[in-house]
């Protein structure tokens, strides 16, 4: 590898690059499109009015949601919060107190009904199985009548392990309790589980599907001609029904309507793409030992989350950091390291959490240099 180069970027479920065809949309209304939505006088706020709603469409489009179910966000986070803090005056007004979520859950969700817990809610926090997903039979002893929303995701961001969306669903049936799912690692990728329509609330975030940092959706399906009840958590503006105020980012809506519509139409052959990479990197790594964490049968084709037996995950980033960036958790709480949760939350030895690492890639991922790597690995162990 030249001197001046940057390692190969292997970190894609932390964020992920720009596609270049959105990269260049984005520039358009950066610099040339550069209006307000919300005006309505001239020319500049017609079109930036259009794009935002082409984006909506294009969201809708790959969920088989409506136009008008599409609520942007400035990301997962966000929509996170405002599906779970929202529903809770409604709550609260029909006493129903409960919430269902899992053990393995971002912290995005897990922190808000936390915070619900602070002010009454009870709290049902569902066990993973040891292959890093939660049971449906738990879900359904979980339900209780005054269970008022299920809040499981989609594919987990450090094992890549999907959960069984269509097995939750199927539990809850006619159960009045909203289902929410933080498709953040999912969407874009397999998007065929989300399209069913008991699938009440939807979190998305741009930079997990090669749109910018900043910007993602909260898709609120309709039951029957009602919305989920939810209520704003920011004021304001009156933007987005009332429910998320502020001047809409245009460049990056339209960045991210594109990033859906590219992802849900090359899905198969970017999956195939990384089908190979992965292939590649498991055939360099078997010399090393490597133990899998995460049903290996359910993880997503982009993400490998391994260990390898008798070195510390820090002496191996240490000793490939010119090679591959890579990570050992989750982006959102690597400032100050602690243990993995989900990990933890699977039943591994707390020696096997700290030699464990997350290998994330896309169909955009060049090639590595794999040898180079398990032969960094070998000096160090």
């Amino acid at each position: 590898m030249p001197k001046h180069a940057l390692p190969v970027y292997l970190d894609c479920n932390a964020t992920s690059p720009l596609e270049p065809a959105v990269q260049k949309l984005v520039q358009r209304f950066l610099n040339e499109e550069y209006g307000n939505a919300g005006s309505r006088t001239h020319e500049y706020g017609n079109r930036a009015k259009l794009a935002v709603q082409q984006a909506r469409d294009q969201l809708a489009n790959a969920l088989r949601a409506e136009r008008d179910e599409v609520l942007f966000t400035s990301g997962a986070t966000e929509s996170n919060n405002l599906a779970l803090l929202g529903l809770a005056p409604f709550g609260e007004q029909t006493d129903r107190r409960h919430i269902i979520t899992g053990a393995v859950e971002h912290k995005a969700v897990l922190e808000p009904v936390e915070a619900l817990q602070r002010r009454g809610y009870t709290v049902t926090v569902l066990p993973p199985t040891s292959g890093g997903y939660i049971d449906p039979d738990d879900v359904r002893r979980a339900l209780r009548p005054d269970t008022l929303v299920v809040s499981l995701m989609h594919v987990n961001n450090e094992t890549g392990v999907e959960q069984p969306l269509a097995e939750y669903v199927a539990v809850l049936g006619d159960h009045h309790a909203y289902l929410h799912v933080d498709a953040a690692q999912g969407f874009g990728k397999k998007n065929e589980p989300l399209r069913n329509d008991r699938i009440d609330l939807i979190s998305i975030s741009g930079h997990k599907i090669y749109a910018p940092k900043g910007i993602g959706a909260l898709v609120t399906r309709r039951r029957g001609n009602e919305r989920p009840p939810l209520s704003p958590i920011l004021f304001g503006g009156g933007q987005e029904w009332g429910l998320r105020p502020g001047t809409l980012p245009v460049p990056l809506i339209a960045g991210l309507g594109l990033a859906a519509q590219l992802a849900d139409k090359h899905a198969a052959a970017r999956a195939q793409t990384c089908r190979d990479f992965r292939a590649c990197a498991l055939t360099a790594l078997a010399p090393l030992g490597v133990e899998f964490n995460g049903d290996q049968d359910r993880v997503l084709p982009h993400t490998l989350n391994i260990a390898v037996p008798g070195l510390d995950a820090e002496a191996f980033m240490l000793a490939t950091k010119h090679l591959i960036s890579i990570s050992n958790g989750s982006a959102c709480t690597s400032h100050s390291y602690q243990p993995s949760h989900v990990l933890k939350a699977m039943g591994l030895r707390s020696e096997r959490i700290q030699s464990s690492l997350r290998l994330s890639w896309s169909h955009l991922t060049p090639a590595v240099d794999w040898s180079a790597v398990v032969n960094a690995v070998e000096r160090v162990r």
